[in-house]
């Protein structure tokens, strides 16, 4: 006979534990505690099964029967509705629990970790602008994540928006920095495999706007410098791959210079936009050492209107000279004078010292978009000045390590 609420309210506790019987196994259980839980008994593959439905009357009459139906139409379907229920409890626990390993697991938590154990040694401006390129360009895009569910596409969309805004030596650091991250988890046992590995920045990133010049490597510089500073060559062509070291511009830029462009007072040097790659003015700070290389070369050439004038005075020195230079120093293959503006990006990058706009304005690496606002050549002057009297000072401390080299 199906119970009723009136019944159900008055089931009380008598010592000893008791059932109600309401039809198709469904019971109310009354516990000596006073607890009434609703359960159902049930067979399935000739076992004695129990399922739960609540306690009353948290849970009514009405939405017991209402479960127990449910299940019972599972039954007849062939499938244990208690088992179903505890394959879904599990899934719930694992959800949770891989939400919370994943909480725990997010790229940024893992970034933030390998930044930790990483800048130890490290210079803190050069820590702290690495730190600063993760969140601006990394962590919007993939911080939240968990670290295994990083794809490479996902590293792929990091990289192009910051070669889109003109800085793809940015990208390229990007893609390494990503690259230790993951490999620090991997070697942690935070992560499983490496996403940034599964590509070169070349693979997605369009060319380079100029061609990739041969160049020696930092650590290689000292050596390369006190070879050109002792060259037995004409003085212009030691002038010439000095300059290209202190000032790293383009080839070109340097052999058809006119010392109208230069104040050498105010050691500034104003490339005019027809002499540019991308047909903007451009401004080089000079440092001392640069200032008194170009002195010494206006008591030579500052009659003329050109600052390394070629056979005659209307002609500009060969874009072979320096090249042939360095050839004849051992470098053939190995260094061009366009080779400086590389070296240069790799220290000033590598040094930490320096934000990568200043870096990229001083190569001239802009976006030709005119649609894009004006265009300021005297951009970042101040910190480009500093910037280009560090190098000056590196490329001086360079030198003497390298004719301590050759001494020895």
């Amino acid at each position: 006979m199906a119970l009723t609420t009136r019944e159900l309210d008055n089931a009380r506790p008598n010592g000893k534990p008791y059932r109600l019987a309401d039809g198709g196994g469904l019971c109310l259980f009354v516990a000596p505690t006073g607890a009434r839980l609703w359960r159902w008994r049930y067979r399935f593959d000739g076992k004695e099964q129990t399922m739960g439905f609540g306690e009353y009357p948290v849970v009514s009459l009405k939405e017991a029967r209402d479960q127990h139906y449910v299940a019972r139409k599972k039954l007849a379907a062939g499938v244990n509705p208690m088992a179903e229920r505890k394959a879904e409890a599990a899934a719930k626990q694992e959800e949770a629990k891989a939400l919370q390993r994943g909480a725990e697991s997010s790229f940024e938590q893992i970034a933030q970790k390998w930044w930790e154990w990483w800048s130890i040694g490290k210079s803190p401006n050069h820590a702290a602008q690495v730190m600063r390129r993760l969140v601006a360009d990394v962590f919007p895009a993939i911080g939240h994540k968990f670290i295994d569910s990083i794809t490479a596409p996902d590293v792929r969309d990091i990289l192009r928006p910051i070669e889109a805004r003109g800085a793809r030596d940015v990208a390229k650091r990007a893609h390494e920095t990503i690259g230790q991250i993951f490999r620090y988890a991997i070697a942690n046992g935070l992560g499983t495999r490496n996403p940034a590995a599964d590509f070169k920045p070349s693979d997605v990133l369009k060319p380079a706007d100029e061609e990739n010049f041969a160049r020696v490597d930092a650590e290689d510089l000292p050596v390369l410098l006190a070879k050109m500073w002792v060259y037995d060559g004409d003085v212009l062509t030691i002038c010439a791959m000095q300059l290209m070291a202190y000032l790293w511009v383009r080839t070109s830029e340097l052999i058809e210079a006119e010392w109208p462009e230069f104040d050498l007072d105010k050691a500034r040097w104003e490339i005019p936009p027809e002499r540019m790659k991308k047909k903007r003015p451009h401004v080089v700070p000079l440092p001392p050492q640069a200032v008194v290389i170009l002195r010494n070369l206006f008591w030579r050439t500052g009659k003329g209107k050109k600052v390394f004038p070629g056979a005659n005075d209307n002609e500009t020195m060969s874009n072979n000279t320096i090249l042939g230079a360095l050839y004849r120093l051992g470098y053939k293959g190995e260094m061009t004078g366009h080779g400086f503006r590389g070296v240069a990006s790799t220290v000033l990058y590598d040094s930490g010292e320096f934000e990568g706009d200043w870096i990229e304005m001083q190569l001239a690496h802009v976006q030709s978009n005119k649609v894009k606002g004006a265009y300021n050549h005297a951009k970042y002057l101040k910190q480009r000045t500093a910037m280009m009297q560090w190098w000056a000072d590196y490329l001086d401390a360079q030198l003497t390590e390298g004719r301590k080299a050759l001494a020895a």
